[in-house]
């Protein structure tokens, strides 16, 4: 059931197209709390946009304006979305050298997050998550609990359109360095993707282990690899050239657990 404060700004803003002073700092609070977010699980586990939150975001953008932050460098943006700060009892391990976030992104107690890297508006990330050296969690997308952002780690962000999924890690994944996960394809339980993978909602996915092909989403607990398959056509044969085609390898297993195991002393 929809807590209260969820549902009386959702009714302001489908009444008004916006929300009053008042009413815009209820809704980056919660955003931040969890108790809004711009992604939700229906009851058959698919994840699906929840658009009037993400309007809500945009209509901040549209809004306009420029405001000067008081912030290490200087910082110039939108007056709707100041930089977050955190406290001691927020239980976020912020470890200095240049990492920022806006308001209005979820960022729960036990997450570390190492420098530098950037949370955006609407993001949600659960507890228990490593967010390594240059990463970026992209507006809106969602990650789970206990996962492990990699260094250089890109999860895109989608605002435009409303109704358009951003993207999900769920609990337990593995993302390895540089890694690229792009336009709102999901990434299921404890899934594991090795360094340099590459995906999106549209890519192709080849689990040979299944003999079967998987497109918008990794299942769960599968590990992914990045490969190559022939490109079609004469000319592409004559020039040996090959596209871009990530494979599931093996399903996790002990000895997967052993090579992405996390030093709980580094927490």
């Amino acid at each position: 059931m929809r807590n209260g404060i969820a549902a009386a700004l959702e009714a302001a803003f489908q009444e008004k197209g916006s929300l009053d002073a008042g009413g815009w700092e209820s809704f980056l609070q919660a955003l931040e709390s969890g108790e809004l977010a711009a992604t939700r699980q229906d009851e058959n586990g698919e994840w699906q946009a929840v658009s009037w939150v993400k309007k809500a975001i945009l209509s901040g953008f549209k809004a306009g304006g420029l405001a000067v932050w008081d912030w290490p460098g200087g910082a110039f943006d939108r007056p709707a979305f100041p930089p977050r700060s955190f406290k001691a009892e927020d239980g976020v391990r912020v470890v200095p050298g240049g990492t920022s976030s806006r308001r209005g992104a979820h960022i729960a107690s036990g997450v570390v997050i190492m420098p530098p890297s950037y949370i955006n508006v609407g993001a949600s990330i659960g507890s228990g998550t490593m967010v390594d050296s240059h990463v970026l969690v992209g507006s809106c997308a969602r990650v789970g609990e206990h996962v492990h952002l990699s260094a250089g780690v890109q999860v895109g962000g989608v605002l435009e359109p409303p109704q358009a999924r951003p993207v999900v890690i769920e609990d337990g994944a593995f993302i390895g360095g540089l890694c690229g996960i792009f336009e709102g394809i999901v990434i299921r339980k404890n899934a594991v993707l090795a360094p340099g993978t590459i995906l999106s909602r549209s890519t192709r996915i080849f689990d040979i282990v299944n003999g079967r092909e998987w497109i918008g989403e990794v299942p769960e607990s599968a590990v992914v690899v990045p490969g190559a398959r022939p490109a079609r056509g004469e000319y592409a044969a004559s020039q040996g050239l090959s596209l871009q085609a990530p494979v599931i390898v093996k399903y996790r297993d002990k000895g997967t657990e052993a090579s992405v195991a996390l030093e709980s002393a580094l927490r």
